[in-house]
């Protein structure tokens, strides 16, 4: 009989320590900010790519359509976020960042850093480059089996 040892278990592992580090930023985003996990990943996602349609985010971030919507209300409504007309497609909008998106964002992205670079304290930069190389690797091979679910 095989037994799964849970704790050692990689898909376990891997949401046990997603869900903490995102603990640890979240607190530390709301508390600052008042931003919750999925209001600042669009916030990112928006800053990097100079505006998004929800589909776009909720495809960037692996968020759900109805958490993306959410966060993307609650950012328009807080004044960060504006819908403008897509040119490419009149069924949706573009979500860009306003003015004080903007500034939040200055001020969250150098917080973000200062907070990876707390998690990652106790690695070597060789270490860093090849875990980030494995996250890579995973995600490319995991990727065959989201397309499953599609």
């Amino acid at each position: 009989m095989t037994t799964l040892k849970l704790d050692q278990f990689l898909p376990y592992r891997l949401s046990i320590v997603s869900n903490r580090v995102s603990a640890a930023v979240a607190s530390t985003y709301q508390a600052l900010f008042g931003l919750k996990i999925p209001e600042w990943r669009l916030v990112a996602i928006i800053a990097e790519s100079e505006g998004a349609t929800q589909q776009a985010l909720g495809l960037a971030t692996r968020m759900d359509k109805v958490t993306v919507s959410r966060a993307a209300a609650t950012l328009v409504e807080r004044g960060l976020v504006e819908r403008k007309p897509n040119a490419n497609d009149q069924r949706s909008h573009l979500l860009t960042l306003t003015d004080a998106g903007w500034t939040l964002y200055e001020s969250v992205a150098p917080k973000a850093l200062e907070l990876e670079a707390r998690v990652f304290a106790g690695f070597s930069a060789a270490e860093i480059k090849s875990f980030r190389a494995m996250l890579d690797r995973l995600e490319s091979s995991a990727a065959p089996f989201d397309a499953e679910r599609a």
